[in-house]
C-alpha cells in the first residue's frame, strides 16, 4: 500500500479530474481541488458522496496567471503531489480567444497556467516528507506523433515550429507558438505538446536535486468527457461510438481517474521522466508501460527554449 498524502488537482468539476479526486480520496488522500468555480467542484464531489473533510476547494482560473498566483498564496506550506489535469478545447473558434494577459486561451490555460503553477509549488513539494513526491501532467495521444492518434493530419499535427510566436511575446496578432495562422484544434494539440515537453524538462532539470518525480500520462481515450463540450453535437455522438466499436481505444471516466490516481500514488509509478500509457487499444487488465515520445517532445534544444520562453511569458 502507498502512503496517503495531500494532492492538488486542477479541473475537478467533471470528467477525469473529478474521477481522479474520487479515486484518491478512497485511497485515503486529501485532495485540494483547483477550479474556476469552487462551488461547482464542491457540488460535483457531493454528487460522488465524497467526505467533505478530505477535500478543500480553491478558486483558480488557469487561464489567468494572476488568479494562479492568488490561489497559490492560499495553499498550505506542504504538498505531496500536483496533478495538472484541467484543459480547454475550443475547436469551433473562428478567432482566438484571449486570456487576461493577452495570450491565446488554450495555450494560456493548458500550458502556461500549469507551467506557472508547478514553478510556484516546487518549494512546497520539497517541504514534503512524503516518500514519493510527484508532479503528474496529463498529456494526449494527439500530440505524440510516435502514436497513431498523433499522426492525424486534421486540423494539423502538433508542431511548435521555430517558436517564433512565443519569441514575439505571444500577444495580438500572434495566436500560435509557431507564429503561423490560428487553427483552434491545433492550438489545443500544441498546448498539450508543451505539457509533455515541460514534464521532460522538469525531469531533466530538477529530478536529481529535488527528488520529485515528474511524469505525464495518457489514460486512454475518454471520448465522452466534458472536454469535448465545445465540439459539434454530431461529433459528441459519433466519437464515443467510434472509439468503443472501431478503434477499441475508449476508456471510461472512472477508469481514467483510477489510472491518474495510480500515477500519483502507486509505487509502480515512481520512475521520473516517463510518459505512461496503456496503449491505443484497451485490453481488459491492460498494464501500463513507458510510451516513447516523438522527437518534437524530447528534443532537448526545443525543450530548453520552451522552458525559457514560458518562464518569460508567465513573468518568472
Amino acid at each position: 500500500m502507498s502512503t496517503p498524502g495531500t494532492v492538488l488537482i486542477t479541473g475537478t468539476t467533471s470528467g477525469v479530474g473529478l474521477n481522479a479526486t474520487c479515486a484518491l480520496v478512497k485511497r485515503g488522500w486529501t485532495v485540494i481541488t483547483a477550479n474556476r468555480s469552487p462551488q461547482r467542484a464542491a457540488a460535483a464531489a457531493d454528487d460522488m458522496d465524497l467526505p467533505k473533510e478530505r477535500l478543500q476547494h480553491v478558486l483558480m482560473d488557469l487561464g489567468d496567471l494572476d488568479s494562479v498566483r492568488r490561489a497559490v498564496d492560499a495553499l498550505p506550506d506542504r504538498l505531496d503531489a500536483v496533478v495538472c489535469n484541467a484543459a480547454v478545447y475550443k475547436p469551433k473558434l473562428k478567432q482566438p480567444e484571449r486570456s487576461p494577459q493577452g495570450y491565446e486561451i488554450s495555450m494560456a490555460t493548458n500550458h502556461l497556467g500549469h507551467f506557472l503553477l508547478v514553478q510556484l509549488l516546487l518549494g512546497r513539494l520539497q517541504n514534503s516528507s512524503h516518500p514519493s513526491r510527484r508532479v503528474v501532467i496529463l498529456g494526449t495521444v494527439t500530440a505524440n506523433s510516435k502514436e497513431l492518434g498523433g499522426k492525424i493530419p486534421i486540423p494539423a499535427p502538433a508542431d511548435l515550429g521555430d517558436l517564433s510566436g512565443f519569441e514575439a511575446g505571444f500577444k495580438y496578432p500572434v495566436a500560435m507558438a509557431s507564429g503561423k495562422p490560428f487553427k483552434p484544434g491545433k492550438a489545443y494539440k500544441d498546448s498539450k505538446l508543451c505539457n509533455m515537453i515541460s514534464t521532460q524538462e522538469l525531469h531533466r532539470r530538477l529530478h536529481g536535486e529535488s527528488g520529485i518525480t515528474f511524469t505525464s500520462l495518457y489514460p486512454g481515450c475518454v471520448a465522452d468527457t466534458p472536454l469535448f463540450r465545445n465540439t459539434p453535437k454530431a461529433f459528441q455522438t459519433i466519437f464515443p461510438w467510434f472509439q468503443k466499436n472501431i478503434t477499441g481505444g475508449y476508456v471510461s471516466q472512472a477508469l481514467a481517474g483510477e489510472r491518474v490516481a495510480d500515477v500519483v500514488a502507486h509505487p509502480d509509478f515512481a520512475e521520473s521522466g516517463v510518459h505512461w500509457s496503456w496503449g491505443n487499444r484497451q485490453k481488459k487488465d491492460g498494464q501500463q508501460f513507458s510510451q516513447e515520445l516523438s522527437d518534437k517532445a524530447t528534443d532537448p534544444d526545443t525543450a530548453r527554449r520552451v522552458w525559457d520562453l514560458s518562464m518569460q511569458l508567465v513573468g518568472l
